[in-house]
């Protein structure tokens, strides 16, 4: 259920089409990245230390955040007794070609401790967890299924050229993860 997409400040969405935030993440990594910058120039032992404080108050803030949103969406998981599928994103900070500032964004972004905090929190919960292959999720239509590149006119928006359907990029791919996480269940609990 739940889709991430990286380059907007949108950590997740689900397949209901309720959009996850970073509160304010990206605008507290601008602020540090700055200031590491600052620090980083004098090159002295208490800028070292002030560094070194200062990537660990990020990391914490970070993992706050993940933890909000991956309990945001197991609870709401566990209260419609729908199971979460996640897309596989392993390996994909070497596939994805982006601009330098968005490539930051993308490196500083922790998906992989978001996925761990969700199916920790779902195993506790008895919630399914099933991770997805993400090929072509933002390109097919959750509508008729057509897959093609020009379906994503922009970053933000989905229109299918075969049927016209129309969505919120993030809010189709999210609908598309969902129904291969079905699949997946499915056939994993045939026998």
């Amino acid at each position: 259920m739940p889709r991430s997409r990286w380059p907007t400040g949108r950590v997740a969405t689900t397949s209901d089409g309720v959009r996850r935030r970073g509160k304010g993440l990206n605008a507290v990594r601008h602020r540090h990245r700055r200031l590491r910058r600052r620090l980083q120039a004098k090159r002295t032992k208490s800028a070292e230390r002030l560094l070194k404080r200062r990537r660990r108050r990020e990391a914490r803030f970070a993992a706050n955040v993940n933890h909000i949103i991956a309990k945001s969406i197991v609870t709401e998981a566990e209260r419609t007794g729908r199971g979460i599928a996640l897309e596989d994103l392993q390996g994909i900070r070497e596939r994805v070609r982006l601009r330098k500032p968005q490539r930051v964004t993308l490196h500083a972004w922790s998906f992989h401790q978001l996925g761990a905090f969700i199916a920790y929190k779902a195993v506790r919960a008895g919630v399914a967890v099933m991770v997805v292959d993400a090929a072509y999720t933002s390109q097919r239509c959750s509508h008729c299924g057509h897959v093609d590149k020009r379906n994503r006119p922009d970053q933000a928006t989905f229109s299918c050229t075969s049927c016209g359907f129309a969505e919120h990029a993030d809010v189709n791919a999210a609908r598309n993860i969902a129904s291969r996480g079905e699949t997946g269940w499915a056939v994993s609990h045939a026998a």
